[in-house]
């Protein structure tokens, strides 16, 4: 992987909130600092697009992302998404040709302690640099065919369909 290309588009991992988990705002993406503090031994760039809530995109936001990544001459393409609507997304990056796109997020904000963001950023940097072309999602430490899985809500986490 000469260099890997980091597209943003809010989510949880991003969130910050003001009281119990009720007032947030989707605050500066979280992958850069992430990646800097691993002190990873390859080059990125972070583009961020969006800071949604992924209930709140909209095929105009899909269609967003899905030009930028298009118009990237990276082949490798890290995304970062809420997870309630990532499955969704994944399916409209589908037959993008020449690159092997990874989506992941977190479950809880890369900010608390404990998150899960850093454990599937880290399996999402592993899996772009050694899958085949295509969309894939790493979540739960598993790597996805978004046609074959989806965010089971009530356990928080994502399953075979």
């Amino acid at each position: 992987m000469d260099q890997l290309c980091i597209v943003t588009t809010g989510g949880t991992i991003d969130k910050i909130y003001f009281d119990d988990k009720s007032d947030y705002q989707i605050g500066e993406p979280q992958i850069g600092r992430i990646l800097e503090e691993l002190g990873v031994a390859f080059r990125y760039r972070v583009i961020p697009i969006l800071r949604k809530d992924s209930l709140h995109l909209d095929d105009g936001d899909r269609e967003l992302i899905r030009a930028t990544i298009a118009a990237q001459d990276i082949r490798h393409v890290l995304v970062t998404h809420g997870t309630d609507s990532m499955v969704e997304t994944a399916k409209v990056l589908a037959g993008i040709e020449g690159k092997t796109i990874v989506l992941t997020g977190a479950l809880n904000p890369a900010r608390f302690h404990g998150s899960d963001a850093v454990f599937n950023i880290g399996t999402a940097v592993g899996a772009v640099q050694s899958l085949p072309g295509g969309v894939h999602i790493a979540m739960n430490g598993r790597i996805w065919d978004p046609a074959q899985v989806r965010k089971n809500v009530d356990a928080n986490r994502f399953e075979p369909l």
